[in-house]
């Protein structure tokens, strides 16, 4: 597996043209060498592939909304081709999915159907979890075990984000492994507790997420990309939070 920055991270420095390029070589210059395209601002598609190419950078996945692959699906796939892009990625579930366990297992299908599209294009669907998938409906299952259940495991991949994993109450490294063969990127996102026993987002390998653990279950089950991504950095600068996590994968063996 090798490490790429979720530009996600980042959102706040990704606002104009002139910001991505410089966030881009910034990102390069902390050693990171993919990225994973989400929460970019406008810009032109050959453009940021311009950008990126120019700071040394792969994009080896992103995030999209899902409307945009019900919507224009083709325009989706030549987007992702031309950034040689093979995994396309959702951020979360739609809303309008949530409500119960007939929603779950309805989007499932539904995203089947379009996962199979993007497979026959050579491209990867994959779907990034939070919290909430883990509530459990009538008969004691999970949203999350009727994602896995209910869609193509042909088609349908998972972008596990184990930081939400762990929220949700499951267990990251024993999802890893149910997902074996459905997964080649994962978010890797580490939590701490406040003394309030409040859960904060935190760098990877400065909170109490079992890293090494999940690191050797990925390596195990061939993911290709593990995406570094901290949603809130309460202050400090978001590019030395990318740096600390860096810093701190590299000392347990990752590879960029």
């Amino acid at each position: 597996m090798k490490i790429a920055a979720q530009l996600y991270t980042l959102r706040d420095f990704l606002k104009t043209e002139d910001d991505i390029a410089t966030t881009l070589q910034r990102v390069k210059e902390i050693g990171y060498n993919a990225v994973q395209v989400s929460g970019v601002g406008p810009i032109d598609d050959r453009k940021l592939k311009e950008l990126a190419d120019r700071a040394g950078l792969h994009i080896c996945a992103t995030h999209i909304p899902y409307s945009d692959m019900v919507n224009d699906l083709d325009a989706v796939i030549a987007k992702h081709k031309l950034w040689e892009c093979r995994y396309v990625g959702i951020g979360g579930l739609p809303v309008e999915y949530r409500k119960d366990a007939a929603s779950y297992a309805a989007f499932a299908k539904e995203a089947s159907a379009i996962a199979g599209r993007l497979k026959e294009a050579g491209l990867s669907f994959v779907y990034h979890n939070h919290a909430f998938e883990f509530r459990k409906f009538e008969g004691g299952k999970s949203g999350m075990e009727i994602l896995f259940d209910e869609s193509d495991a042909s088609s349908f991949g998972f972008e596990l984000d184990v930081h939400w994993v762990q929220a949700g109450g499951g267990d990251p490294i024993e999802w890893i492994r149910k997902v074996d063969g459905r997964m080649k990127v994962i978010h890797l996102k580490d939590y701490t507790v406040t003394g309030d026993s409040e859960r904060q987002f935190a760098e990877v390998g400065e909170g109490n997420m079992n890293f090494r653990g999940i690191l050797d279950a990925c390596k195990e089950t061939g993911v290709e990309w593990g995406a570094v991504e901290q949603d809130t950095c309460y202050g400090r600068d978001p590019f030395e939070c990318l740096a600390v996590s860096a810093r701190n994968l590299k000392a347990l063996g990752a590879e960029f």
